[in-house]
């Protein structure tokens, strides 16, 4: 039997400045969406996993993203004293996610329908693929604006295009990473070279999906799990 991928990256160490004055004195995952933290409605997918290891990377006051995540039973991958973006941050955690095949979820969005982490790792096929990402059609997005990232083929690749918007949950191999020279990079680079191999992949989710990037998305991310 195939190993599925048990290592979850949680990444929460951005500066959040969308979100403005919200983010002057907390950082943005523990900004509340309908009475609790956006990092906890990311945890709470992680559990059905279990058993499963999480890492939480944090740079932007710090102090206060590890004081919450103490009894969380979440690992703590510092990033100092710069941020190291989606890549960079990525590799430097792979010590504490002990695994060379991860879910990686970033931490500013809400989910509304079958959990995403499960979707993936029942879809995942490592011997086709070094990427699966989660992606959502654009009618099933709450205020989002944009045209979308990706577009899909029948065999379920993904080229750069209009109509899918990566919800920010994937799987990846991570062995690439220790390629790429920068310190400081962003994901896409792994995803371009896995994309030119024919090996970036997919999954349309059947559910709806709230980016909470600025302030507005709070109330409308409440709004998507009124009525769910």
């Amino acid at each position: 039997m195939t190993r599925k991928p048990d290592a979850v990256m949680l990444f929460a160490a951005g500066f959040g400045t969308r979100m403005g004055a919200l983010t002057k004195t907390r950082p943005k995952p523990l900004i509340e969406v309908a009475g609790k933290p956006l990092i906890d409605h990311a945890l709470d997918l992680t559990r059905d996993l279990e058993p499963v290891r999480v890492v939480a990377n944090v740079h932007y006051l710090s102090d206060q993203l590890e004081t919450y995540l103490a009894p969380r039973d979440v690992l703590i991958s510092r990033e100092v004293p710069e941020i190291l973006e989606t890549g960079g941050g990525l590799r430097a955690a792979l010590p504490l996610l002990g695994a060379n095949t991860v879910f990686t979820m970033n931490t500013d969005a809400i989910w509304a329908g079958p959990n995403p982490l499960i979707a993936l790792r029942d879809h995942w096929d490592p011997t086709e693929m070094d990427g699966l990402l989660m992606c959502v059609p654009i009618a099933q997005t709450v205020g989002h604006a944009g045209q979308g990232d990706f577009t899909l083929d029948q065999s379920g690749r993904v080229t750069r295009g209009p109509g899918l918007v990566y919800g920010g949950v994937q799987i990846l191999k991570t062995d690439g990473l220790h390629d790429i020279p920068d310190t400081a990079f962003s994901l896409n680079l792994l995803w371009d070279r896995m994309q030119a191999s024919g090996r970036l992949f997919a999954l349309q989710y059947p559910g709806r999906w709230c980016d909470v990037g600025r302030p507005e998305g709070i109330a409308l991310a409440e709004g998507l799990l009124a009525n769910v």
